[in-house]
This record gives C-alpha cells, structure tokens and sequence, in this order.
C-alpha cells in the first residue's frame, strides 16, 4: 500500500479536490477501512466537514420537492368550481374497512392473487345482482366484464377496435377527457350536435350518409348518456331506438358512457341506451369512481359476448390478469353488505342540496342573461355567460375574482362553446357553493361594465 500510495504522490501531485471529497465521505460512512500513516495525503487523521480546495464551488443543497399524491389539488383563495371529482367527506371510508377486513378473513388467498381476466366471479355476482335491484335489468354474466374505469374500458375499445384515421363520431358537448383518450389513437373525431333531448338524430342520420358517401367507415359512437357531461342533459328514451339502429345499419359500435346513472335527484333516471338495443350496437360502460370511491380505479363494460370475449382475450389481460383484483373483492364485500345502496341513498341526498344551494346562487348573483337548466342529476351545471363572452379569456377575471371553473370550448372537437362553462357542485363546501355564484356575478358585472 505504501508503495503504491508514494507513486501515485510521484506522478500526480495533489489529490483533486473532487476526488478528495469522495475519499473522505466514503471514510466518514465506513466505506473505505482507515489505512497507513502514508495514506494521510488522501485521508486526513481528523475528519470532520472537509473544506473544498481553493476555486472549488460546493453545489447548493436542494430541498427535495414532494411529489404529488393526488390528482387535483385545491388553490388556496380560488373557489374550485372546475373540478369532475366526489365529496372527498363522503367517501365511505369505515365501510371500505369493513369490506377490506371480511375479505383477508374469509378469502385472502384468491383476493390477493392474479385475478380472472373478466374480473373476479365474486364482484360479476354481486353487480349483476345489483344492476337487477337498481334497473330491473340482470345482465347474464357473459355480457359484463370488471374495467379500469370508464376511461380505461373507452381506451381499450379503441385499441382493439380502431386503427389511427378510423372516423369516431362524438356528443357535442361531451367530456372533454375522453375527446382526449380518442385522440390518443389518432382517430378522427366528428361531432354529433344535441339539444335539451339529447342528440339529434336527424343529424346524426344526416353526418352518415355523408361520410358513406365519402367512402369512410364510422367505428364508434361516444356519448354520455345519462346526466351528460357536462350539460347535464339526459338523452330521451324515445331517441334510444333510432340511435341504435343507425348503429347496426351503418356497422358501429356506440360507446355509452352511462357512469352517472344511478345519481338522479328529481325523478328516476332513464333506462339505459343498451337496455334495448339490437344485439352488439352498444357498450355500456360504469363505474365506481363516482358512486363509491376514485382511488379504486374499478368500473364494468356491459355489452355483446364477443365484444366482451374480445377484450378479455387482450394481451394486457392474459399477462396481468384483471384489473384491480383485490380492489374488485373488496367491493364486492361492500356491495354483499348492503353497503353500497345505503352510500347511493346518501350520495343522491347530499348531492341534491349541493346542486339546489348553487342553483340558488346563480338565479341570486347572475344576471338575467346568463342562462343554465337545472340538471336533473349527475356532477355539473352547464352555465351559458352573457352576450358577448368568451369563457376562456373570462376564466382570468373569474379567478381573480376567487372562483374557477371550466372553460367550455374543452368540450368541443373544433373549439367551439365559447359562451359556456361548466361548474361542478359535487366537491366544495356548502359554504363555497354559496359564495361561488356571488363571486361569479361580481366578475361577470365587472366585464359587463367593460363592455
């Protein structure tokens, strides 16, 4: 060692105060065992903070940012009006504990290993039954398969069904972040107008005929059928059968994203587009984001078998088995206790107050040109802004004024809806849900007095 260390002193001279660093932290942690007295060159006998060499700069410490655990944070001052997201106080918290526990004790084996690519026989059972009890409608088992999510079973649909360029017809206006999981596949997105009854038909008979004439094949049909977001809108039962059966005439698939359903407040929601349609037009999709807990990621697909067989045969699948396996058993258990009809009840009860205390506020603070309809259900209100208003560049003054919300060209494929903006009344405090609408009129006045 000795040897060594004097020629390294003969050919190099003084260590670099790089590697002087190194040398000394890895002593100072055991690295590297205390050594010969000749070895002091590198090491010094005393090790305490080693000052760098002369010219040397120290990086700056640097405190490590967090990393985000949730997708939507709130703004402090800012009345968050924008957000598509449950009462985070509602969420069943004790029941889901209750759920967790019944399935370690009596099933821990099968919930925590590789599940079923269908998803788990248990949950299948159970929502089968529930979709009985809650639409007079028990779908056989070889027609539902468990999902990620609505946005995950839309995303692999247009996996297995589309190719990039393929046309995909879309509700205007509807959700905005499944515009975005279409353009994903590069499909081409073409917009199907709606009024206070839902789509149009005639147009959508009309847009068909065009695009055979041009030579295009139409894949797919999305749309919100229920409770639309975000106009809130429901489509009439009485358009269900023309729907779908320009579905099985011009060979698509209509993708209903039917997620809040089960959230009316005046009168029962309709029956579902798929409740009567011709055989492998429609796939219903649902899930329990909205009507027990996000953070589960778990949903359903109802739809013909060989749809179903066709995704569950996914590669995805066959390596990982089903999504969310012991999330699935867990909810499962929920349901088997009751526990999920109970947590509807609430949710339908609480929601109704939230929607009605911003419905009031807007009628209050608005001025008579705004104008909205009260929806009958689900997550949002879709408010028309005065003559003359653009919700994207009025988003500004809204915000400084404390309230945001979002911007209605987002729900268009060509950027349309500028008068428009949807507001949500499920996240906020009552208290912000009173305050909301007043700071809303205040921004609005402001511009008005611009104008």
């Amino acid at each position: 060692m000795s040897r060594i260390s004097t020629e390294r002193k003969r050919r190099s001279g003084p260590i670099d105060a790089v590697c002087r660093w190194t040398i000394v932290n890895l002593w100072n942690v055991g690295f590297i065992p205390a050594c010969q007295k000749d070895m002091e060159v590198i090491i010094p006998k005393k090790i305490s903070d080693p000052q760098p060499e002369k010219g040397f700069q120290m990086p700056k410490k640097q405190m490590p940012v967090p990393l985000p655990d949730v997708q939507y944070v709130m703004r402090p001052g800012i009345i968050e009006l924008r957000s598509g997201h449950p009462n985070l106080a509602l969420l069943p918290a004790k029941g889901l504990l209750k759920a967790t526990r019944m399935v370690l004790q009596r099933e821990p084996e099968q919930a925590l290993s590789y599940g079923s690519e269908q998803g788990p026989g248990c949950l299948i059972e159970q929502l089968r039954h529930w979709l009985g009890r809650m639409e007079n409608i028990t779908p056989p088992p070889k027609q539902i398969m468990i999902t990620g999510g609505a946005s995950q079973a839309l995303d692999m649909l247009c996996m297995l069904l589309t190719q990039p360029g393929d046309v995909a017809l879309v509700q205007e206006p509807t959700y905005h972040l499944a515009l975005r999981v279409m353009r994903d596949h590069q499909l081409d997105l073409i917009s199907v107008p709606s009024d206070k009854e839902g789509i149009q038909v005639g147009v959508l008979e009309k847009i068909l005929r065009r695009l055979q004439r041009q030579g295009k094949q139409t894949k797919l049909f999305y749309l919100v059928s229920t409770f639309n977001n975000p106009s809130g809108i429901s489509l009439n039962v009485e358009r269900h059968k023309a729907i779908t059966e320009l579905a099985k005439k011009y060979g698509f698939l209509v993708i209903e994203d039917d997620v809040y359903h089960q959230l009316w407040y005046d009168d029962f929601s309709s029956p579902s587009l798929f409740h009567n349609a011709p055989p492998g037009t429609v796939a219903r999709l649902g899930s329990f984001s909205k009507i027990l807990a996000p953070g589960l990621r778990l949903g359903w697909m109802i739809s013909s078998p060989q749809i179903i067989e066709k995704c569950v045969k996914s590669g995805v699948l066959d390596s990982g088995g089903g999504l969310g396996h012991f999330n699935a058993h867990m909810i499962a258990a929920f349901i088997e206790a009751n526990d999920l009809d109970i947590h509807i009840v609430t949710l339908r009860s609480n929601y109704r107050e939230r929607r009605d205390i911003l419905v009031h506020g807007l009628k209050k603070y608005l001025p008579d040109e705004c104008q909205w309809v009260t929806p009958g259900g689900g997550f949002f209100l879709w408010l028309r802004l005065p003559r003359g208003f653009n919700s994207t560049t009025f988003l500004a003054e809204a915000e400084a004024s404390g309230v945001s919300y979002l911007p209605g060209n987002l729900f268009y494929t060509n950027g349309a809806g500028a008068p428009y903006c949807r507001l949500n009344f499920t996240q906020v405090s009552l208290k912000d849900l009173e305050e909301g609408p007043k700071r809303l009129g205040i921004a609005i006045r402001k511009i008005n007095k611009i104008i």
